[in-house]
C-alpha cells in the first residue's frame, strides 16, 4: 500500500486498494489504473503529479464517484465507494464531494449568488452563502453574471459553489490551467483558506509541479500506478509560490 512517507496514519481518509480501471478492448485496451494503491489522511492538501495519460485524472474521477472501478476497493471517510450503484454514487457526489475544474461550468443565466445557491439548496448541511461570498472576497460580485467576470473571478465562484455544500473532500482538476500567474496564486490561496478554515480535505490534480510545494502530501502517478506518495516537509504558503 502506497502511504505518505514519514507519516503514521491512524485513519486512512482515502483508502484505495488494488484499483483497476480499463478502457477499450483487445489490443486497444488501456489500463488507466493498474493495481493502484493509495492511503491519504484527512484534513490535508494533497497534490497529484504525473504526465498526460498517467492516470491522475482517472484517479480523481474514481475518488469523486464520477466513474467506477473495474476491480479493487475504494473507501472515502470510512464509506465504501467501490461497488456503489449509480444512485449511491450520485448521493455520494452530492453529499460528500466538491468539484472544481479547469473550466468553470457556471450557469450563464444565473448570477454569482444564484450559481452558489442552486447547490446550497440541495445540500444536507450547507455553509452560509453570504459568509462564503465574504470569505472568498466575491460578495461585491454577487449580482453579476459569469460573462461579466474575469477568469480568476469565475474560478472563485466555482470554488464557492463547490464549498457551499460543506463537502468532506474538495477535488480540483487543473484549477489554474486557464489562469494567468496572478489569478493562479489568488485561487490557490483561496483553496488553502478553505482547507484551513473548514478543515476540508483537498486533492489537486495538476501538471504544474510548483503547486506541489503548498501541499502536505505529494503523489506521483505514472502508467496507471501511484509510484510514490511523500510528505512535504518544506511546505510553502500559496502566496510564496513562484508560479
Amino acid at each position: 500500500m502506497t502511504n505518505c512517507k514519514n507519516k503514521k496514519l491512524d485513519f486512512n481518509f482515502i483508502n484505495l486498494k488494488n484499483a483497476v480501471k480499463k478502457y477499450g478492448e483487445g489490443d486497444a485496451q488501456i489500463y488507466a489504473l493498474n493495481d493502484t494503491n493509495l492511503l491519504l489522511p484527512q484534513g490535508e492538501i494533497s497534490v497529484v503529479l504525473g504526465p498526460s495519460g498517467s492516470g491522475k485524472s482517472t484517479l480523481l474521477n474514481m475518488i469523486g464517484g464520477l466513474d467506477s472501478l473495474d476491480s479493487g476497493e475504494l473507501s472515502v471517510g470510512g464509506r465504501k465507494i467501490s461497488g456503489l450503484k449509480q444512485k449511491g454514487l450520485t448521493e455520494y457526489r452530492r453529499s460528500d464531494i466538491g468539484f472544481v475544474f479547469q473550466f468553470y461550468n457556471l450557469i450563464p443565466d444565473l448570477t454569482v449568488a444564484e450559481n452558489i445557491e442552486v447547490v446550497s439548496d440541495i445540500a444536507k448541511n450547507p455553509l452560509d452563502v453570504n459568509e462564503l461570498l465574504r470569505a472568498l472576497e466575491i460578495d461585491k460580485l454577487r449580482n453579476r453574471f459569469p460573462r461579466e467576470l474575469s477568469g480568476g473571478q469565475q474560478q472563485r465562484v466555482a470554488i464557492a459553489r463547490a464549498m457551499v455544500k460543506n463537502p468532506k473532500l474538495l477535488l480540483c482538476d487543473e484549477l489554474t490551467g486557464a489562469l494567468d500567474t496572478s489569478s493562479s496564486r489568488e485561487v490557490l490561496k483561496l483553496v488553502e483558506l478553505m482547507n484551513e478554515q473548514y478543515k476540508t480535505t483537498v486533492l489537486i490534480i495538476t501538471h504544474n509541479t510548483t503547486i506541489a510545494e503548498m501541499a502536505d502530501n505529494i503523489i506521483y502517478v505514472r502508467d496507471g500506478k501511484v509510484t510514490e506518495c511523500k510528505a512535504n516537509l518544506q511546505k510553502l504558503k500559496a502566496e510564496e509560490l513562484n508560479i
